[in-house]
């Protein structure tokens, strides 16, 4: 119980690790809190720094995902561990302690923890967001449709309720976090995918 507990608080320590915020200040660029849509992810990165950056970024997102759930998975935790420490991994990514609780949104990663909980959904998730940006040149609606297909795959190809529930709890929180994305879709506002754009935009 104890090796559990310590499994998801260093998760969450590790997602709190603003992978956008740290690349910016080494790079030199602005804080991404405060420039382009002020979200600290890796699109806005994009915008602020352009595709080095934004990669840099977008990688270190996924791996803070990934690793503590192939971590816990290496030493022993049980699913519905892998479940909860996938989840603290996504809410420091959300809310960091080292970073006065404003994180992002928390796309990149979430697709990190589903390549550590089930790498098979985590590819499909990840090819149905670069097929949704390739088709619409919008990250938030990509991300969304993703997201929103993910508790599907899982149902078809590992339908366990550990993951389904930390699944739909993760999805809820990533909805939530992209409300205004979502207005300025509904407004025809939503911004394509490029570097050197502005406004309330991304993912």
């Amino acid at each position: 119980m104890i090796l559990d507990l310590a499994f998801i608080l260093v998760a969450y320590l590790l997602g709190s690790l603003s992978s956008a915020i740290i690349t910016c200040r080494l790079m030199g660029l602005p804080d991404p809190r405060s420039g382009g849509s002020g979200n600290p992810g890796a699109t806005n990165v994009l915008r602020l720094g352009g595709k080095k950056a934004a990669a840099i970024t977008l990688a270190g997102d996924m791996l803070k995902g990934l690793i503590p759930v192939l971590a816990a998975r290496a030493l022993g935790a049980d699913l519905t561990v892998q479940s909860l420490v996938a989840v603290a991994a996504f809410l420091g990514h959300l809310y960091p302690v080292f970073f006065g609780f404003r994180g992002g949104k928390g796309v990149a990663t979430l697709l990190g923890v589903l390549l550590g909980l089930h790498w098979p959904v985590g590819l499909m998730t990840i090819g149905t967001w670069l097929v949704m940006a390739k088709g619409f040149k919008i990250s938030s609606l990509a991300a969304l449709i993703a997201i929103l297909l993910t508790p599907f795959y899982l149902l078809w190809l590992k339908p366990e309720p550990p993951l389904l529930a930390a699944v739909a709890f993760m999805g809820v929180l990533l909805f939530w976090r992209h409300r205004s994305n979502i207005r300025n879709l509904l407004r025809g506002e939503e911004g394509p995918i490029k570097a050197g754009d502005d406004g309330d935009r991304g993912a």
